[in-house]
């Protein structure tokens, strides 16, 4: 009896996953062929980061429509494959795409209720009240006090330079990019410019460990949000959570005592936290932060913005390192700011076309992140087609496989920082180039990470010339274990004093 029910369970169990696999052929939607039990996605984590297996469903898919049918183990996932189509996913029909499709569970683990999960009116109203951080005249505020660590960065470098000539360049960029963010952030001065093990830059490190069942962990959550939310499942280390809230709540008892405003991320959070005006008349939601949700903005700035920049910054001074003609040009950008404004003054920082070319190259090359994911959150019928995506469907934008498309970039794999001059970029529709989405739901910080990564090349290629060392491959190899792309190993670079 017992062999019955199992066989017929199994048979039932397959033939459920045949269902499944011809999800997009009964829709009449050109898709990959899957195969069971990881669909299109077999070997990510393993062998390939996710971008590239992304990359390969696209290449196959292309022309074919504006939407391709790829699958993430069983669930079936619409690929965006058309610059139009994708326009229309983040700007014009953005009310039927503007959730992120990122798992959180704000219950059980507080620090991934942040602004980029939140979903439906608690991220449109935390984004409303969080926009006026990140305005160019915010971004001017906050100027001296990333130009005061990028002076205790110069002076680390000197002193690194006088004892070795080739240098660890990725973990150094990251504790600069650490501190700057600890102090903008958190307020907190987090010395790891003097110390790579103090404790923001350990808990830095501990967030983007790439160990595989993490990264499995993950998958399956984001995949199953429902039901790992429902079993409790949390993504980010107790200590690291305990670690953020405990600082956050110390910053802000340390201020609120002391009577202390600065021009920084964490004052304007505590005016949401203290705000009088407890009720949104529109939604009902409370306007006033917790510490715990404050703790979660900062946590996610300080995440978004010490990893991003410094990989930016790490990915073009690898590629300039390799072309002295192309690090001679930035390093007159460099230069001639200098003397158009007598010193490394935000203006100056804010003229400076080639070295914002460099950056913008890096991340076409390496977008940190390599794609975008948007939840269908109603049916939506595709223009000019009976086809509908379904409800709660999450929709891929393949940015590295966009940034890849030799369509839209010649050569792709060629670092060439002369395709974002003004004129170059004028040519090309501008969803080909999306390092820091586009539309509503864009990244917030984008102004306060280019500023970040221009002050740090600026100090860097002002005193210093660089070459690859024997000890950094070419090409880079590409962690295939982590959730954004980044390069496997460190970046050892050969360092000279100018």
């Amino acid at each position: 009896m017992w062999i019955y029910l199992t066989v017929l369970a199994l048979t039932l169990a397959v033939l459920w996953v045949r269902k499944r696999y011809a999800y997009w052929k009964e829709r009449g939607i050109p898709y990959v062929e899957p195969s069971f039990p990881a669909g299109n996605i077999r070997g990510m984590g393993r062998k390939e980061h996710f971008s590239t297996q992304m990359q390969r469903c696209y290449k196959e898919l292309k022309g074919k429509g504006p939407v391709g049918g790829v699958f993430f183990f069983i669930n079936p996932v619409p690929l965006a494959l058309d610059l139009d189509f994708i326009k229309t996913v983040l700007v014009k029909d953005f009310q039927y795409f503007h959730d992120r499709s990122i798992y959180y569970n704000e219950k059980d683990d507080p620090l991934s209720a942040h602004l980029v999960a939140l979903e439906g009116a608690k991220w449109k109203n935390l984004r409303t009240k969080l926009t006026p951080t990140f305005t160019s005249g915010k971004m001017k505020t906050m100027f001296p006090t990333i130009i005061g660590v990028a002076d205790e960065f110069q002076k680390m470098m000197k002193n690194e330079v006088v004892g070795n000539t080739e240098i660890e360049m990725k973990d150094i960029l990251a504790r600069f990019t650490t501190d700057v963010i600890g102090t903008c952030a958190f307020g907190i001065e987090c010395n790891s410019l003097q110390d790579p093990n103090a404790q923001f830059r350990r808990m830095g490190r501990k967030i983007f460990s790439v160990a595989k069942g993490r990264l499995l962990k993950l998958i399956t959550a984001q995949q199953f949000r429902s039901l790992a939310r429902m079993l409790g499942i949390t993504l980010i280390d107790k200590d690291v959570s305990d670690f953020f809230i405990g600082a956050v709540r110390d910053t802000i008892k340390y201020r609120e005592e002391n009577k202390i405003e600065r021009n920084d991320f964490m004052s304007l959070l505590m005016k949401l936290k203290n705000d009088e005006s407890s009720q949104d008349t529109n939604s009902g939601d409370v306007e006033t932060l917790t510490v715990e949700q404050i703790a979660a903005q900062a946590f996610v700035f300080f995440l978004a913005g010490f990893e991003t920049s410094s990989t930016a910054m790490s990915n073009s001074l690898y590629e300039l390192a390799q072309n002295s003609d192309l690090q001679n040009k930035a390093r007159k950008s460099v230069m001639d700011a200098i003397k158009k404004y007598g010193s490394l003054t935000y203006e100056a920082m804010q003229d400076m076309q080639y070295i914002d070319q460099c950056i913008n190259e890096s991340l076409r090359k390496y977008p940190p992140a390599s794609n975008l994911t948007r939840t269908v959150s109603t049916d939506y019928k595709l223009p000019d087609s009976n086809v509908v995506l379904q409800q709660g469907s999450t929709l891929i934008v393949p940015v590295y496989a966009l940034h890849h498309d030799a369509e839209y970039y010649p050569d792709p794999e060629k670092y060439d920082p002369d395709r974002f001059t003004p004129e170059e970029v004028a040519k090309r529709n501008p969803y080909c180039f999306l390092p820091f989405g586009e539309g509503p739901r864009n990244c917030i910080g984008m102004r306060f990470g280019m500023l970040q990564a221009r002050v740090g090349l600026a100090y860097l290629l002002r005193d210093f010339s660089f070459t690859l060392s024997n000890k950094t491959p070419v090409p880079l190899k590409i962690s295939p274990h982590s959730p954004i792309l980044t390069s496997e190993g460190g970046l050892w670079l050969n360092v000279r004093k100018l």
